[in-house]
Formats: C-alpha cells, sequence, structure tokens
C-alpha cells in the first residue's frame, strides 16, 4: 500500500515549485521584454506579471480545496452527521497523511460511540426482558401445574390415552418454554473464575459424541495449542456450546461442523473479505457488517475465540442481529422456542464476551465467542459530567 505524503511536505513542494516558477518567469521576462518591445518593457512585464499572479492565484486556490478545505469540509460534514446522532457516519479517505489519520481517529471515536450506544442499549434490552420472562414464567408456572394435575385426573378416569398423552406432550412443550424463560431472566451472581477454553471445548464436543448426537454429522475439533486461559463458568460455557452445536447438527445434516478454539487479538472494526490464513488463489465471500463490541475492549486485547462452523444453509445478513433476540427464529414453526440462542447471548455477556454469526469457511454459519484472557485488565471508561449527559429527556 503507498504510503500518503504528509502535508507539510506537500505544502513545501507546491510552494517551492511557486517560488521557482515565479523566478524563472521573472527572469525571463527581463530578458525578453527589451528584445520583443523596446521603449515597452515596463507595460509588457507588468503584463506578464499579472498573468502570472492570476496563474498563481486559481491554482493556488485549487491546491488549497484540494489539500485542505476540502479535507476539512469533508471531516466537519462526518462529525456533524455524527452529532446528529447518525453513528453510521464516516468520514472520508485523505490525499495527505495528516487528514488521512484525523479521518482515521474520527471514524475510531464514531465506531467508540456506536459500541458504547450498542451496550447501553443491549444491557437495558437484557435487563427489561429478563423482567418480563420472569414474571411471564412466574405467572404461567402456577396454571401449568393445575393443568398438569388435571391431565393426572383425566388419565385415571379413563380418557383416551392418545388425547391425554397429546396434552401431556404440549404442556412438556409449554414447561420447556417456561424453564427456558427462567434461564434467560435469571441472573448469575457467582464469581467468573478462571478455566480452560480448550478443555470446556473438549468436553462439550465429547459430551454430544457420547451421548450420539453428533451421528448425523461429520463432527470435527479443531483445537490450538496456544490459547489462553479465560474467566467464565464452565458449566454455562459448555450449556452453550451444546447449544450451538446442536443448532449446527439440525441445521447441516450430513455435512462438516467444526467446533474449535484458537488464541485471537480482539478487533473491533469491519471484518475483511478474506482472512490472513486464507490460500492467495480462495476466496470467500464475507459480509463487511461490524463486529459486535465491548467499551471494555480495547484493540488488540488478547484472548480465546471459540467458534462452531457448518456447512448448513447460514444465517441471511438481515438476520445476523435479530438472530440473538429473544423469541425469534429461523425454524419451522413447531420446531423452536427462538430462545436458545438468546440464552446463550445472554450468557456470554454476563460472562464478559462478544458472540457474533459470520459466513463459516465451510458454506454455513459460523457462531463465534471472544473471551479476553483471564488476565486481562478492562479498560477504564471515565463517566460522563453532568454537563455532558445533556437536558435528561425521556426517551422516545
Amino acid at each position: 500500500m503507498r504510503t500518503k505524503p504528509a502535508l507539510r511536505n506537500e505544502l513545501l513542494f507546491y510552494l517551492s515549485f511557486f517560488a521557482a516558477a515565479a523566478l524563472l518567469v521573472g527572469v525571463a521576462t527581463t530578458i525578453v521584454a527589451p528584445l520583443v518591445a523596446p521603449g515597452e518593457e515596463f507595460w509588457l512585464v507588468m503584463g506578464f506579471v499579472a498573468l502570472e499572479v492570476a496563474i498563481f492565484f486559481f491554482f493556488g486556490r485549487h491546491l488549497i480545496n484540494r489539500l485542505i478545505l476540502g479535507p476539512v469540509e469533508r471531516l466537519v460534514a462526518a462529525a456533524d452527521a455524527v452529532a446528529a446522532g447518525d453513528l453510521n457516519a464516516r468520514a472520508p479517505e485523505a490525499e495527505t497523511r495528516d487528514f488521512a489519520t484525523l479521518a482515521e481517529r474520527l471514524n475510531r471515536m464514531t465506531d467508540y460511540l456506536l459500541d458504547a450506544q450498542s451496550q447501553l442499549v443491549r444491557s437495558e434490552k437484557l435487563a427489561s426482558i429478563g423482567r418480563l420472562a420472569a414474571g411471564i414464567a412466574h405467572e404461567v408456572g402456577n396454571p401449568l401445574g393445575a393443568v398438569g394435575t388435571y391431565i393426572d385426573v383425566l388419565r385415571r378416569r379413563g380418557v383416551d390415552p392418545e388425547i391425554v398423552a397429546g396434552l401431556r406432550r404440549e404442556l412438556d412443550r409449554i414447561d420447556h418454554i417456561v424453564r427456558s424463560l427462567l434461564d434467560y431472566a435469571r441472573p448469575h451472581e457467582e464469581v467468573l473464575v478462571a478455566v480452560d477454553a480448550v478443555e470446556i471445548v473438549r468436553g462439550a464436543f465429547l459430551l454430544l459424541e457420547a451421548q450420539g448426537a453428533l451421528k448425523t454429522v461429520r463432527a470435527a475439533l479443531d483445537l490450538a495449542t496456544d490459547v489462553p486461559r479465560i474467566r467464565a463458568w464452565a458449566h454455562l460455557l459448555e450449556q452453550a456450546l451444546v447449544n450451538l452445536m446442536l443448532n449446527a447438527v439440525d441445521a447441516a445434516p450430513g455435512a462438516p461442523v467444526v467446533l474449535g478454539a484458537r488464541a485471537w487479538a480482539y478487533e473491533p472494526r469491519r471484518a475483511p473479505p478474506r482472512r490472513a490464513s486464507d490460500p492467495p488463489d480462495a476466496f470467500f465471500r464475507r459480509s463487511p457488517a461490524r463486529r459486535p463490541a465491548r467499551i471494555e475492549f480495547a484493540a488488540g486485547a488478547s484472548g480465546a475465540l471459540i467458534f462452531v462452523a457448518d456447512a448448513g444453509p447460514g444465517v441471511a445478513p438481515d438476520e445476523r442481529e435479530k438472530i440473538f433476540e429473544p423469541f425469534y427464529t429461523t425454524k419451522a414453526p413447531g420446531r423452536g422456542t427462538g430462545l436458545g440462542l438468546a440464552i446463550v447471548a445472554r450468557a456470554v455477556y454476563e460472562m464478559g464476551g462478544i458472540v457474533w454469526v459470520d459466513p463459516a469457511r465451510e458454506g454455513g454459519a459460523a457462531f463465534k465467542m471472544f473471551f479476553p484472557a483471564a488476565d486481562f485488565t478492562p479498560r477504564v471508561v471515565p463517566p460522563l459530567r453532568t454537563a455532558e449527559r445533556g437536558s435528561g429527556g425521556e426517551d422516545g
């Protein structure tokens, strides 16, 4: 990639060019004028000087607009858009290194604001949905127990066994949804402990393998040797991995499914269309969507990337954010409650990590979780001063 020139060097070059050109034109004019118009040298020199000034004026104005005023206007427009609430606005590239660096800093600041806003919205959403889920589970749980008692009464009174079995099956389904709601709403107050991510990933894989849950797919482990220890709840992380693996098995029957872990440095910017490990002649299409973020993470923070990739139909770009919302599911009616991925997302968030979905190398979906290393020190985010918090109006 070509290195951009510094603004100072560009200006010095053009100013030197202007000075040299003016000197050459002046010398040439004093030499040629007496030969061309004897006795009229003064007016001819003045005419050349006026022409030279006009040329330098218009060229200089173009140069200043191109190198200084234009980039400043574009930066101001991007800053105004961000101030107006458009956090997707980005400052464009510039010709010189100074303005390119300034644009990069402005875009980084905007990304930081977007991450902070997303995390705040997510925290509020988790809290409100959690309270709602707990309330619904409590209100539904009591009559659910009564319905179960009535079904037992019907069975003892000799009602058609098929009807009783159907009622019990649907009752169990409602009970499963209620338990899922409670799992989603239940806060985890235990202290996070340092765990071996590789051992947890291997344990989840062996558990499913022993149960025969992986017989319908070509499952494989992809574990690196340098994965750092992370802070998590081992049982909850294993539960999240089992959930993701079962989803992958359901989405890609007969196809490859890979569960793995590797060391990874956190990178908040948009995912590149190619991976660093891709061979030169390979190209894997990739969405340029931004990865999720936490404001505690600084770029380059080391940790563990845990992933479940499959060769199924994948996840459409417009569903990659919604798929972690409660009750949102891409499965056929009756095959899913839409709570599995929501529970995974909440668990990962409470353990201090992030989760997202990318297109997989295998062609389907790759669900990825990043957890910082156990010795990670969160970035300190200073609280807003009272004067910076605005007027305190109500949210719409």
